[in-house]
């Protein structure tokens, strides 16, 4: 078939080129490749069909291994908890659809994320396998996130993004910023920092900017309109830990707090607002806001 095979249930099937090795089968390979998946799970899917070569034929336990196969293989996660907060549908047509994504809610599968991701709800409330996120938020943000419903239009929407012709607002509850005028300007080089999943500023020339005003005050805590001008990974939170106003219940930004799988108590009071534009396709101007509102630290509603 010479194409990725197709999604199962909203999951799209991952593929993996096979390396060069001395294996034996492909069973052996992916065993060695994926230690933390026990042999007893890959004979299991390949029992039901989950493992394809690029032909689409099963790839069977005694599938003799051949460097350079194209392998896809659908992941798995058993006992995956349901994430218990609801993404809302704003807006659909042919080209996009518009969600309103809760806390907690991963937008693509990650880690222990599988099929309670955005994406998958979606796939399996629309029946479109063809849906794609046209950007991502972090998992711990709510708010907007713009798919494409459509492959031949896709390429214009992502130059929207791409070009930075997409205008994106979010609000943030957080501290008072010390001694701060607004609006202001935080500008800064964002890398990698550690543990990998954290962000850090560094010197070097800007590549993160982000537009900080105050939509009101009020005693411990702000609520703050966030204008990213660059999309860096983690920009928002890392750009108001700098400034000595780290956001509410973030459990990464200044510090990584532990919290126990399934503790829904404290979202971060992070929400992506507004997503306005013009249309490439029509010309229209576009905006859509999100219709959930920021808790100060109470548990995000059940929408």
């Amino acid at each position: 078939m010479r194409n990725r095979p197709p999604s199962i249930d909203g999951l799209a099937a991952s593929t993996l080129q096979l390396p060069a090795g001395a294996w034996a089968t492909v069973l052996d390979c992916l065993c060695e490749r994926f230690p933390l998946i026990p042999r007893a799970q890959w004979l299991e899917r390949m029992a039901r069909g989950r493992v394809l070569d690029d032909a689409g034929r099963w790839v069977m336990p005694e599938t003799p291994y051949r460097v350079g196969l194209e392998i896809h293989y659908y992941r798995e996660v058993a006992d995956e908890p349901r994430i218990p907060f609801d993404e809302v549908v704003l807006h659909v047509d042919d080209d996009l659809l518009v969600a309103d994504k809760p806390h907690f809610l991963p937008v693509v599968p990650a880690g222990a994320h599988v099929h309670e991701t955005l994406l998958g709800r979606l796939i399996r409330r629309t029946g479109n396998v063809a849906l794609a996120p046209l950007h991502r938020i972090d998992r711990e943000t709510a708010g907007l996130v713009l798919f494409s419903t459509n492959p031949g239009s896709r390429a214009h929407y992502q130059a929207l993004f791409r070009e930075r012709r997409m205008q994106k607002q979010y609000e943030a509850i957080a501290p008072p910023l010390p001694g701060g005028e607004f609006p202001c300007m935080r500008a800064s080089r964002i890398e990698r920092g550690e543990p990998f999943f954290r962000m850090r500023e560094v010197d070097g020339p800007a590549n993160g900017e982000t537009h900080i005003d105050v939509i009101a005050r009020g005693g411990d805590h702000w609520r703050y309109a966030l204008t990213p001008v660059t999309g860096r990974k983690h920009q928002l939170r890392v750009h108001m830990a700098a400034l000595g106003a780290p956001i509410v219940n973030d459990p990464v930004y200044p510090a990584v707090r532990h919290r126990e799988a399934g503790d829904y108590s404290a979202p971060l009071q992070l929400l992506a607002k507004r997503l306005s534009f013009v249309d490439p396709v029509s010309g229209a101007e576009r905006s859509f806001s999100s219709g959930l509102e920021l808790e100060n630290g109470r548990p995000p509603l059940n929408r």
